[in-house]
């Protein structure tokens, strides 16, 4: 298992894959925005920045809201996750939405790996319903709607991280 705070190499992250193209990616959005679409109904989607920017405007466009926002939390450096920092919380207009605790408001992101982000984001609007693609087992209590759980030591492989490339097979030691 590799821990983020160490700086794992390419392979070292490779041990556990889960890379998602841009299809299989849209259609989990599409699939959590079905789940949420039973929920709702939402005032507004605070996208948790970066990660959180292409689930929130597919789930946005998908349950018809306009609103969108942005909380921008700094925990990782592409590979390794430090202190937590908020570079900007979510507009008084919105907050104002959901009453300043967030009712009514929906946070999407697209993963939740430790709950660290979560913790925090959670702090900030504790009636908002969260919602992320993906989970992982540590932070998955945090999250309210989710589609798809991986072990804690997957490292997902996002299409916007990625580029296409050849892959060795299998049998000649690629992971």
């Amino acid at each position: 298992m590799v821990e983020r705070n160490s700086e794992p190499s390419v392979q070292d992250r490779a041990g556990r894959p889960f890379p998602v193209s841009w299809d299989q990616f849209h259609r989990d959005c599409r699939a959590l925005t079905w789940r949420l679409n039973e929920v709702g109904p939402f005032h507004a989607v605070i996208a948790i920045t970066r990660g959180g920017l292409v689930p929130a405007a597919i789930v946005a466009r998908e349950l018809g809201l306009r609103v969108i926002d942005t909380v921008c939390v700094a925990s990782y450096d592409h590979d390794k996750q430090g202190d937590l920092k908020v570079l900007k919380g979510i507009s008084e207009q919105t907050a104002k939405l959901g009453g300043g605790t967030g009712k009514g408001l929906l946070i999407v992101d697209d993963l939740v790996d430790t709950g660290k982000t979560g913790r925090l984001v959670r702090e900030l609007l504790p009636d908002a319903h969260f919602a992320t693609v993906y989970a992982k087992p540590q932070g998955r209590p945090l999250v309210d709607t989710y589609i798809t759980e991986v072990s804690q030591d997957t490292w997902i492989f996002f299409p916007w991280d990625t580029a296409l490339s050849f892959q060795p097979p299998i049998r000649d030691g690629a992971a």
